[in-house]
């Protein structure tokens, strides 16, 4: 029960909202056992009175019944909102928490995860958690504080009766709920778990869906599909078979409590102790009694899945990040030398290494491409330089200071990514691009725009800067993608430039397209290339060929050509490579 100790931490921020909540639902809950109960001796009393041919006042007891139905009403009306308003508010709270927690672990921590279940414990999960306090937590002090109230008031018509009723409603409010939690904690974790999988299934035959088709595997992914999706409708299948036994569990010791009260209350109503209309007024007060216990056997069926909900979002949230920010300002720098020393990194100490010993300058305003096969680390060394990752061994200095100095907002003023994998959010294209400079005017917009050869076409769109691009820039190209991304590195106009594969995935004239714009970039900045592509390397002052996490050779174009027979042989490859990729699309063909 750690987690949901944790949990009621997370809620102090909200506990007026959490405990006005469950007092509305006690004072909801009294309200229909009161109206249920005066009802029930209002009309007896009425036919006792009219078989008896006498009068009584029955002004009283109806408006005692109106008040009831009334605070009744309200109550419902109030506890339902309250209790949503702090289930949201909680929600919320937890979202910005759970988030304040993920951001510092990213990318480092989190290549563990797939895409689909990081989503899944950021909305699922957390969606789960509402269980508690909504289905567990408020019902269960409801449920507590009413029992005791009901059994103190049938103390009044003698101990049996408190006894009887204490009796049922512990069978009803806590046998039933726990044996349904003990049998349903396996099937709530394996829910989760099966949920998380379908949604990781999902989202990766979505992402990659391209690959799927070209080797021909979307059946064995659509049969992993089927095979979680049926094993989840098992156990929910289970879940509800247990939900409905329970259910009908705490019906019948409803039903046992009233006519036992009512077997009970005989002889009395017979030996003249309790007035004959008090005796429907009893049955039917320990029939109403039971309405605090029809919500706990499905909030404790729940119950396990919430726990196994918020024990994953802990599993994340306990994660100790890869680099921490250091506890004093960032250096300030008057240049921006980059300079690489033994520098060795690997993902886990039980892992051979990404990269081994690298070293290299790279003044101000140079030029350095780093090529070699997929796999060598180009991009690992890319992820050091952003801070993302801490080098296992040797170090890296910017301006002078070590990069471990800085923090990670700070050192990234200073650096520009452009990636293959360009994210543009699902809002419009100006604010896709107010990102990289939150006040940058509309002059300044299309002046980077029209740089990054994007403006026309941004123009021609229906709403111009002010048209939604989609979830994921759906409605553009990638090509538009990529040339929007430029311009958004044109605006935040750092002094280090990253191109880490700008034009992979683009047919070769988009390509040509974006190099030119990327050209116009690469102006007065300091600039890293990697890349698996000849176009742009001959304007590079330095290339450096990596291959196992390694520096096999380094130089100009011209010399690694002339030198280095392992450059060569890449050289041959990658010109056989843009050579099949231009003449694919002059045939009119989809780009490899």
């Amino acid at each position: 029960m750690r987690p949901l100790v944790r949990l009621l931490a997370l809620f102090r921020s909200h506990w007026g909202w959490l405990a006005l909540g469950v007092l509305l639902s006690f004072v909801t809950l009294i309200a229909n056992v009161g109206l249920m109960a005066t009802s029930g001796w209002f009309i007896a009393a009425m036919g006792i009175a009219g078989v008896g041919g006498v009068s009584m006042n029955y002004f009283t007891p109806a408006a005692i019944i109106r008040a009831f139905a009334i605070v009744r009403t309200a109550g419902r009306y109030g506890e339902r909102l309250v209790t949503h308003e702090a289930t949201l508010r909680v929600l919320s709270r937890l979202r910005v928490w759970f988030y304040e927690h993920l951001e510092p672990l990213a990318p480092a921590r989190l290549l563990q995860y797939r895409s689909g279940d990081l989503l899944t414990r950021i909305r699922a999960d957390i969606d789960t958690l509402d269980n508690f306090y909504l289905r567990v937590f408020a019902p269960t002090l409801v449920a507590l504080f009413s029992t005791f109230l009901f059994v103190v008031l049938l103390t009044r018509y003698g101990t049996p009766a408190a006894l009887v009723e204490l009796l049922f409603l512990t069978l009803g409010g806590a046998l039933i709920p726990g044996l349904v939690m003990r049998r349903s904690r396996e099937l709530g974790k394996r829910r989760v778990e099966l949920s998380s999988r379908l949604r990781a299934h999902a989202v990766d035959g979505l992402q990659g869906l391209d690959e799927l088709l070209i080797y021909g595997a979307t059946g064995n992914h659509r049969r992993q599909l089927n095979e979680v999706s049926e094993a989840l409708i098992d156990v929910q299948g289970k879940m509800s078979h247990l939900n409905g036994l329970s259910q009908g569990g705490v019906g019948l010791c409803a039903n046992l409590a009233m006519w036992s009260i009512t077997l009970l209350a005989t002889p009395m109503v017979r030996a003249g102790g309790i007035p004959p209309a008090e005796l429907a007024m009893l049955a039917l007060f320990a029939l109403a009694s039971f309405e605090a216990l029809l919500p706990l056997p499905q909030a404790y069926l729940h119950l396990g899945e919430t726990l196994a909900a918020a024990r994953r979002i802990f599993a994340v949230v306990d994660a100790e990040p890869e680099v921490r920010e250091p506890p004093t300002p960032s250096p300030r720098i008057d240049h921006f030398d980059i300079r690489f020393e033994e520098v060795g990194y690997r993902y886990a100490p039980d892992q051979v290494p990404v990269l081994e010993a690298i070293g290299f300058d790279l003044p101000q305003g140079q030029r350095l491409a780093i090529v070699g096969p997929t796999g060598s680390g180009k991009s690992t060394l890319a992820h050091l330089l952003l801070g993302f990752h801490r080098p296992a061994a040797g170090r890296i200095l910017l301006g002078g200071q070590r990069l471990e100095g800085f923090h990670g907002e700070d050192l990234r003023r200073y650096i520009t990514l452009v990636s293959q994998h360009t994210h543009l959010f699902n809002t419009t294209v100006r604010e896709n691009l107010l990102i990289a400079r939150p006040h940058a005017t509309q002059a300044e917009l299309e002046a980077a725009c029209h740089i990054a050869r994007i403006h026309d076409v941004i123009a021609a769109l229906p709403e111009g800067y002010d048209t939604f691009v989609g979830e994921a820039g759906r409605k553009i190209s990638g090509g538009e993608a990529r040339r929007i991304a430029i311009a958004r590195a044109l605006l935040r106009d750092a002094p280090i430039l990253i191109l880490d594969e700008p034009t992979e995935g683009l047919d070769a004239p988009t390509e040509r397209a974006v190099m030119g714009a990327i050209h116009r970039l690469m102006k007065g900045r300091t600039v890293i290339l990697i890349t698996h592509r000849l176009g742009g390397l001959s304007l590079m002052d330095e290339i450096l060929l990596l291959d196992r996490g390694r520096i096999l050779a380094r130089g100009t174009e011209s010399e690694l050509l002339t030198h280095s027979d392992a450059y060569q042989r890449l050289h041959t490859t990658l010109a056989t490579f843009d050579e099949t990729l231009i003449g694919d699309n002059a045939a009119g063909e989809e780009p490899l």
